[in-house]
């Protein structure tokens, strides 16, 4: 492989790890604007293992807003990203997967500690892995889709 072929995959690499944090951060942040920016218009995600739904990225991103509202407190951690970029004639090409674990700890909207400078620790934790697809457009990498397959979670005794 050649410097300018190795310098072209780590930027490749970066830019899709960039791209995956910010998944993270639109969706605790419920900034649902930079959610559908994330994507291909075409793209498509999968939360039916986590009880949700599996659509086009406007109708699950409607279908988050609303069932994420539920929480006060979202933290996506999403760590082991496996990366692996799809080769043309031994070059990097255009799309790419992503393989990462993740761990989701929240805490509950209307919990009797919510207000008034209580407690905040989560009390819902969820924990598993994505599979993301991605390509690369004009505007940068993009999401073509998303998958979680939930592995397990844990919900607490509300407080109070």
């Amino acid at each position: 492989m050649t410097q300018r072929a190795e310098h072209s995959t780590v930027m490749d690499r970066l830019a899709i790890d960039e791209l995956v944090t910010g998944y993270a951060i639109a969706v605790d942040d419920g900034d649902w604007p930079g959610y559908l920016a994330l994507f291909t218009p075409d793209g498509r995600a999968d939360y039916r293992s986590a009880g949700g739904i599996e659509g086009g990225i406007e109708e699950v991103a409607a279908w988050l807003a609303e069932m994420l509202r539920h929480f006060a407190i979202r933290q996506h951690l999403i760590v082991n990203r496996r990366i692996t970029l799809a080769r043309t004639d031994g070059a990097p090409g255009d799309s790419a997967t992503v393989r990462a674990d993740y761990l989701n700890p929240m805490r509950l909207a209307g919990s009797a500690t919510d207000t008034g400078g209580g407690a905040t620790a989560p009390n819902y934790t969820c924990a598993g892995r994505y599979d993301f697809t991605v390509r690369r457009t004009t505007d940068g990498w993009r999401l073509t889709g998303v998958v979680v397959h939930e592995k397990w979670r844990e919900v607490r005794a509300q407080d109070g």
